[in-house]
């Protein structure tokens, strides 16, 4: 019996592999030999990879090893590359049980990063997977600078990353794709926020998170998280327990904090609680989301993505709200983008 027939060619069954990779929750040293096998056939005429694919001398190309060589390989000669095909069998199907009619009326996403702060792929690699996938918009949340374990951008590179931004939109004119421009801006000790008011004024989607002191005294930690809550600029409050279930950075407690006074802060601002996809941290814990839900705040189901195939973790935050019973359109995902960018240019005011 022959292998089913391909013919998407090697760079897209390269970049497909890294996809489900990251999608599985993999290591991050394969992901990156596919990424980089890709980067290294781009700018490769199609006849001299196909020559090299002949002579058996894909491995001589820079960043092309054994494995990435043999995919290669197949999809030149029209052939479903092995480990494509068993990548495709064990991470391709849905990645949550439940959560699909919800998930289907997502339109973006308001959480993610890339290689300028502490995620692992270009601006325009996540932005070209979330036009893949069908969104509407992304916004690109790197860290803000004292955060500098996760190279957290200063005004000057912020105000840099933006015109990237721009640039990448220039080549999606027309997709019917919109990168927006954002920041996840650290919540400081006072409940102030780590970048310029100057800055924050000209961003799209701005998510304020606590990354420090997270064993802060409860009732210290609730009048930072209020004060942030009730800036103007902050249209999101992102991972709000801080905590950790699982994965390779080990479990982490959650912070202690009045919750119920900062959802009605929420709920008082039009600020969204953040329904944190990962499935790490799966924050805010479910009798937190109830409490959120009951007292009248919105919701962003976000995926916090730092690569390009976690970018499908929204389905897990579909899985968690819709099992939490939260309508739709308190969900500020659902909404079409000149609403989400309505709702976030007032500030202050409930959507």
């Amino acid at each position: 019996m022959s292998a089913p027939a391909y013919d998407d060619g090697p760079i897209a069954a390269l970049r497909r592999i890294a996809f489900l990779l990251e999608r599985g929750r993999e290591d991050t040293y394969k992901v990156k030999a596919f990424r980089g096998a890709a980067a290294a056939l781009l700018p490769l005429d199609p006849d001299e990879v196909a020559a090299h694919v002949e002579q058996g001398t894909l491995s001589s190309i820079p960043g092309v090893g054994a494995s990435s060589a043999a995919v290669v390989a197949d999809a030149v000669r029209g052939v479903v590359p092995e480990r494509l095909a068993r990548l495709e069998a064990e991470h391709g199907g849905a990645l949550a049980a439940g959560g699909h009619e919800l998930l289907g009326l997502l339109r973006g996403d308001l959480h993610s990063h890339s290689d300028w702060s502490d995620g692992g792929s270009p601006i325009e690699e996540m932005a070209f997977t979330a036009l893949e996938l069908g969104r509407e918009y992304q916004v690109l949340t790197d860290h803000s600078p004292r955060l500098k374990v996760a190279r957290g951008l200063s005004a000057e590179r912020l105000a840099r990353q933006l015109d990237v931004v721009d640039a990448v939109n220039g080549q999606l004119d027309g997709s019917g794709f919109t990168l927006l421009k954002g920041i996840e801006v650290d919540i400081l000790d006072d409940g102030s926020l780590d970048q310029s008011e100057e800055m924050l004024q000209r961003l799209d989607v701005r998510v304020a998170s606590v990354h420090s002191k997270l064993r802060m005294d409860a009732a210290a930690m609730t009048r930072r998280m209020v004060a942030a809550v009730h800036h103007p600029l902050v249209d999101v409050l992102g991972h709000c327990t801080g905590r950790l279930v699982t994965g390779g950075r080990g479990t982490r407690p959650e912070s202690t904090f009045d919750a119920r006074a900062v959802f009605e802060a929420c709920a008082e601002t039009g600020t969204a609680v953040e329904i944190n996809s990962r499935p790490e941290r799966r924050d805010p814990p479910t009798r937190l989301l109830e409490l959120a839900r009951d007292i009248g705040c919105l919701f962003a189901i976000d995926t916090d993505a730092h690569a390009p195939g976690q970018l499908d973790f929204l389905a897990y935050g579909a899985e968690r709200a819709e099992a939490a019973g939260i309508d739709p359109e308190r969900i500020v995902t659902t909404w079409p983008k000149d609403r989400l960018l309505e709702w976030a240019g007032r500030p202050g005011e409930a959507g």
